[in-house]
């Protein structure tokens, strides 16, 4: 599968800024002509951010919003159709910018983990502290995704669709560093063989078709998401230690896609394109890589949603990473 597929060289994470969701699509659609992306508008309010839109998403588990966050239900209420009811009208949106589309066209959703740790069981715990809900929340998840992914192939027939599943709580999962509801003990760390697992499971659901795994924290375990299956890595450039290194050497040369978040996701002073990617090609030249690998290996992206960005910013920031990979690609050395 990696080795087949031509990923283009830029795309955004999600989330944008506002609430008009033809605004919305215009820009992912526009900016990005050759990989645009369902975009999601967190400012709508609960349903809109990133955990009640995939709780929407889930089959025959529902989530409503507490105090505290979102907790599991028993039957669908408001916050439910509140979340399936803007998806439909970004879904709407998404149609009407990409008639006649064909390409690659990224979809984002919450990761099984992420998921597990934000959404509250009955008694106020995160589901993470519960292996038995942990599975029924990936199973429930893995077939919402099915659903959603037919809905849009049926809306964009000429596209090929990639499949986000966003973890930023992965790590914190993995070392035992996601807090208790009393916020003073943590939850045990999970094992990684169960994190492998369960992810591989939900990656399987797009049926051989694109997965990239984002994380803008520190820390992406490179090397076990490579192992389920997934045809690209997303994360936060600047985040990178030479820790890092031997795991993004393996996984270039294993054909994994690295989505280099290289552009800030909050407003910033944007730099010449060129200095936006030095640090890759830093980072190629310590790694003893071919300058020429780098377009095919590389997508440049903002570093996180930008969701708490200003319109004009985002918009600056998605031409911005155009113009970066095209610097990368013209000049690779």
């Amino acid at each position: 599968m990696n080795d087949t597929l031509h990923f283009p060289p830029a795309t955004g994470i999600g989330s944008l800024p506002g609430t008009d969701a033809r605004e919305a699509a215009k820009a992912a659609t526009g900016s990005f002509e050759d990989f645009p992306h369902l975009p999601e508008l967190p400012a709508r309010g609960p349903g809109a951010d990133m955990i009640g839109r995939t709780a929407g998403l889930l089959v025959e588990l529902y989530a409503r919003v507490e105090p505290s966050g979102w907790r599991i239900g028993d039957r669908p209420g408001r916050d439910t159709r509140r979340a399936r009811s803007w998806l439909g009208e970004d879904l709407d949106a998404l149609e009407e910018f990409t008639q006649g589309y064909e390409g690659l066209l990224k979809v984002q959703a919450v990761g099984p983990w992420t998921l597990a740790a934000a959404l509250e069981l009955r008694n106020g715990e995160a589901a993470l502290s519960d292996p038995g809900a942990c599975r029924d929340l990936a199973a429930s998840l893995a077939e919402g995704l099915r659903l959603h992914l037919e809905e849009v192939r049926r809306r964009v027939p000429g596209a090929r669709l990639v499949l986000q599943l966003d973890e930023p709580s992965l790590t914190a999962v993995l070392r035992g560093q996601v807090k208790t509801a009393s916020g003073y003990r943590t939850h045990r760390a999970v094992d990684r063989q169960t994190v492998e697992g369960t992810l591989r499971d939900v990656v399987g659901v797009h049926d051989g078709g694109p997965v990239v795994v984002h994380s803008c924290a520190a820390d992406v375990p490179f090397a076990l998401l490579r192992r389920t299956g997934v045809a690209g890595i997303s994360f936060d450039f600047s985040l990178l230690t030479e820790r890092d290194d031997e795991a993004i050497g393996e996984a270039v040369e294993g054909g994994t896609r690295l989505f280099a978040g290289v552009v800030p996701g909050a407003d910033a002073p944007l730099s010449d394109p060129a200095g936006s990617v030095m640090g890759v090609r830093t980072l190629w030249r310590r790694l003893g890589l071919r300058p020429g690998l780098l377009p095919e290996a590389v997508t440049v992206t903002p570093a996180c949603g930008l969701a708490g960005a200003s319109p004009g910013y985002a918009r600056s920031a998605y031409a911005h990473c155009v113009r970066a990979a095209r610097s990368l690609a013209d000049n690779p050395e």
